[in-house]
Formats: structure tokens, sequence, C-alpha cells
């Protein structure tokens, strides 16, 4: 894990003393709530419905117990005692009052953490594969490229202003665990004929008002040259992109309107004359960053195996649980696991600061205190011993984290929504919480398999619902909550939008209609190991219009 130098230090206790002195002029009265705010949202401090929130940067998804134990402290002292993970590896915080936010930041850099460049048009958190440094599938550690990324666009002097806000995401392993192909910038590690490690090239993905896939614009850029390629990229975006309309202003609109051939011509020029400036990474300097993600010494845990067979006989709660929340990790002594903040009925994403403080204590104690945030809203422990599962799963029991539903109907991504967003138009938490509470049976939940439902309160897609195999999108019509469906989309290798499938349903017929796909394709699947991704590509939407729409569908 990356730790602080005595720059970064400086540097963040900096901004804080800067933001202190500028939450108290606005307390004041000094200066105008119009004037504040693009100085708190520099800082991540938004304004929410019903108080401010603030959004904490968790850099590649990566956190140590030490670190979670502040996140609880900060949610018991100065929030309402829980904090929400967000699908950008980040954490939100709810409810602090503007005047305690100064300190907040102060004890997060205490810790090596801030909220810099969560917000505004610049370059946010770079995100990663949950699974970084541990997956077996891997085919390098993605997470000294994002470091590198990090240290290089932090308040960098030339991109702090862009037309828009500028999202970069690094996978890898050949199955991508994060959606690079809906970033601004999506970055594919991978070994060239040589064994050489560079990057896949993506540009001009994502969700929002117009959803697009990202472009490969690059088969295979060298790793010396991450900097140089990214800078040219950002320098034809920030030259070229709209500034006059906000909605045209991320760089996908940019991609479509110049075409893909000539845009990743202009990039190629630019990065002609960049390739062999002092952007180019020296060799030594990547293993450098590198050796802060070295992975922990795992010691031999041979006797893994027989403690599982013996606890799964006598636990079946635990047996599924093995089933549905476990990663196949490098070592075959070890797993990742999988913490699921979908508990049945709950709200995806949120987590009380007793149980922050429970994980730091499991992470400390049984994952070589490291722990992940997802952007499916869950967290990892990455390196468990299996042998220690079964007292890791015995903790999570007591402190109510133990379902088993990763990847299942139930773990469902969803946005605030209109119960704390200013710019939402309708609910996504009691949404997500009746379909969850429909399908709560286990034995249910396994028999449709794989399935993933993103539920989003507007159309700037906070749940990334047009990436869901089921996507459900909050809308407002004649002063009432509507709830558009998607089917057949996907954030990983196989990047896909889903298909609008018709008109939207009612707060209280939403639910009915995510049953009614679920029991269509189950009715229409091959077998039990087609799952619902695959039914749908198979089928095409007509079937589940059929079902959802009867005459009317047959009438469209």
């Amino acid at each position: 894990m990356y730790r602080y130098d005595e720059f970064d230090h400086a540097f963040v206790n900096a901004r804080v003393a800067e933001f202190r002195d500028q939450v108290e002029r606005r307390l004041a009265g000094e200066i105008t709530e119009d004037q504040f705010k693009p100085l708190r949202l520099m800082n991540g401090v938004y304004l929410q419905l019903h108080a401010y929130m603030l959004r904490i940067a968790i850099p590649y998804g990566t956190l140590s117990s030490r670190q979670m134990r502040m996140l609880a402290h900060i949610a018991r002292t100065y929030d309402k005692g829980y904090g929400h993970f967000t699908t950008r590896q980040n954490l939100q915080f709810h409810w602090p009052a503007l005047k305690d936010i100064p300190d907040i930041l102060e004890k997060l850099a205490s810790v090596e953490m801030h909220a810099i460049q969560t917000s505004g048009n610049c370059i946010r958190n770079v995100t990663a594969d949950h699974f970084a440094g541990a997956a077996a599938d891997e085919v390098a550690d993605p997470r000294p490229y994002a470091e590198i990324l990090r240290q290089w666009s932090s308040l960098h002097p030339e991109f702090s202003y862009l037309p828009r806000k500028f999202k970069i995401a690094v996978t890898g392993a050949e199955r991508d665990r994060a959606a690079v192909q809906v970033h601004d910038i999506g970055l594919h590690l991978k070994k060239n004929a040589a064994g050489e490690l560079g990057f896949a090239v993506y540009v001009g993905g994502g969700l929002g008002r117009t959803p697009m896939v990202a472009k490969k614009i690059r088969d295979f850029l060298p790793e010396e040259h991450l900097l140089s390629y990214c800078t040219a990229i950002l320098r034809v975006y920030n030259l070229h992109g709209r500034r006059d309309n906000k909605y045209k202003a991320r760089i996908k609109i940019l991609v479509h309107e110049t075409g893909t051939a000539e845009l990743t011509a202009q990039v190629e020029k630019e990065f002609e004359a960049l390739k062999e400036s002092e952007l180019k990474l020296p060799e030594a300097d990547i293993r450098a960053i590198g050796t802060y993600f070295a992975p922990p010494a795992l010691p031999p845990r041979p006797e893994g195996d027989r403690a599982l067979a013996a606890s799964a006989n006598a636990d079946r709660g635990f047996a599924t649980w093995l089933r549905r929340n476990l990663h196949t990790h490098k070592n075959p002594d070890y797993v990742s696991v999988t913490i699921s903040l979908k508990g049945i009925g709950e709200v995806p994403g949120d987590m009380s600061a007793d149980q922050m403080d429970a994980v730091a204590d499991l992470a400390n104690a049984y994952a070589f205190d490291e722990i992940r945030v997802s952007h499916e809203q869950n967290l990892v422990l990455p390196h468990v011993a299996r042998a220690d599962l079964k007292a890791v799963y015995d903790r999570l029991v007591e402190i109510g984290l133990a379902t088993a539903n990763a990847g299942l109907v139930t773990d469902i991504i969803a946005c605030p929504g209109l119960d704390y967003c200013a710019l939402a138009n309708a609910r996504s938490i009691p949404v997500a919480q009746q379909i969850s509470n429909r399908f709560a049976d286990q034995a249910r939940q396994e028999e449709i398999g794989d399935l993933k439902i993103k539920i989003s309160g507007c159309i700037n897609a906070c749940g990334h619902h047009h990436v869901g195999h089921i996507g459900i999108l909050g809308v407002e019509k004649k002063g009432a909550e509507l709830y558009q469906v998607t089917l057949g989309g996907s954030g990983d290798e196989n990047t896909a939008l889903g298909d609008i499938i018709g008109r939207g349903f009612g707060p209280d017929e939403i639910v009915d209609a995510v049953e009614t796909i679920v029991d269509t394709y189950l009715g229409l699947r091959l077998d039990n190991n087609e799952n619902f991704l695959a039914a749908y590509r198979r089928l095409g939407p007509a079937p589940f219009k059929e079902a959802l729409y009867g005459s009317e569908a047959k009438a469209a």
C-alpha cells in the first residue's frame, strides 16, 4: 500500500488549512454560497437535499485497518453513525456539519487520506480492480500504475479546469472487473508477445445522459509511455472539448463528434511530441512504486481444505457463503473474501461505524491489514487463509455482514437517489430494498444465478443502470416517480449498454416487473448453466417485452 512521503503530507495539510479558512469565511457571511461553491467542490463537499455531503477519496479502492478505523470514528463523531461506499470506490458522509468538515479533513490527513479531486472538472479518483494484487487470473497488479496516475494528476496545473469531470480506471486481468470501457480513459493491462507490460487504451466511455462504450485507440501502449499518452489524450480533450454546454462536454462527445480515427490521429500526433520527454517513465521508477504494492509474505497454510470441509458440513450457512463470496487467489492456500454490504432489505453500500471497526479488526487479524472497496459497493479482504475462513465468517455473522449474495439478484447497486441527492428525480434506495426483500430466499437466489441489478435515481447514472443486466432508471413524469427498465447491459470486458425495454413502471409496479423479467428468464433458459445475460443475448428483448406488456408489446 502506498505511503505518503514528506511532500504528500505537506500538500494535504496545506489544503486542509486553506479550506478551514474558507469555511470560517463562509460561516461568518464574508462569502456567499455561490462564491463558496467552487471552493468546497475542490475539497469534495457537496450541498445535497438536506445537508452538506463529504466525498472521501479511496485511491484504487485500497484501505488499511487504521484508515477504516478513522472512517468509523468520523462516522460516529461527526455524522449519523454510518458511511456510504460508492461505485467509484469512494466513501460518502451524508450528514456532516459544515463547521466540522475542516476537522474531519484534518483527521483524514492524519491517516493519509483526503477528499481532493472527488468533485469538480478535474481528473477524479483513479479506480482499479478490487482483487488487484491477489487474483489468480491477473497479468500484473494495476495499482502501481493507478498510483502513478494519482501522483501525476493531483492538482495538475494544466488539467485542473477541464471542460468536464474526467475518470480513469485500470484493470490488470483479462476479465475486466474495473469497468474500464465506461470511463473517459480505460487502461487494460496486458503483456505482448515478448512478455513486456503495456496497456490497451480505451477513450470516450461513460454513462449518464448520453451513455457510450469507449473506443480502443491503442492495442498496446508500453508502460513507460503511460503518462505521456494520457497527457496527449487530456491535451486534445482540453483543447477541443465543449465548454458551452455541460451536457456535451465529456470526452465521449468529442470522440463521437470527431470520429475515432481522427481523434486517435490527434492523440498520436501529440504523443509523438511527448513520448521522449520528461513524462517518459524510467523502469526504475515504475518498479519503485511497485514495491509499495508488493504482496504480503503469505505463510503456507495447507490445513485449509481439511478445516473447510468439516466446517461446511456442520454449518449450511457457511457452506453457502463459501460458494458465493470467495474469489480465487494466486496462492492456493488463500482466497479473497467479498464482504457484502447488501444485507437483505438494507441500504446498498451503507456501513455502520461499529461494522467498520469490526472489519478493520478482521483485516488486521486475518487479511494482512488490507481492505478493498469494490465499484459494486462491497468490501473485499484480499488475502485470507482458507484455514481462517470459518473464523472470519463467524465474526461477519455477528456484525451482520455475512450475506452470501455476491453477484446474485440481491447484490444490488443503487445510488442514494432522491432520499439524499439534489439531482435525483426518483428514489433508488426503497426500490433496492423492496427487490431485495422480494428475492430474499437463498435457494431462489441461487436458482436464478448470476444477475446484476443496478439502479439510478436520475439520468446521471451514478448507479450504473446502463450496464446492469437489469437496469432501473428513476425519472419524473407529471410530478410522479417512474422507473424505466433496461435489459442486457454489462460492464465487463464485453461491455454493452442495456436496451430500453418499453414504457416505465410506477413505484408500486417496478418490483413486480423485475420479478416478471426474472421468471421469464427462468422459463426460457437452456439449462441451469445459462445465466441471465447469456440468455438475454440469445433471446433478445421480444419475450421479455411480451411478458411485461402483453398485447401492448405486439402492437408496438
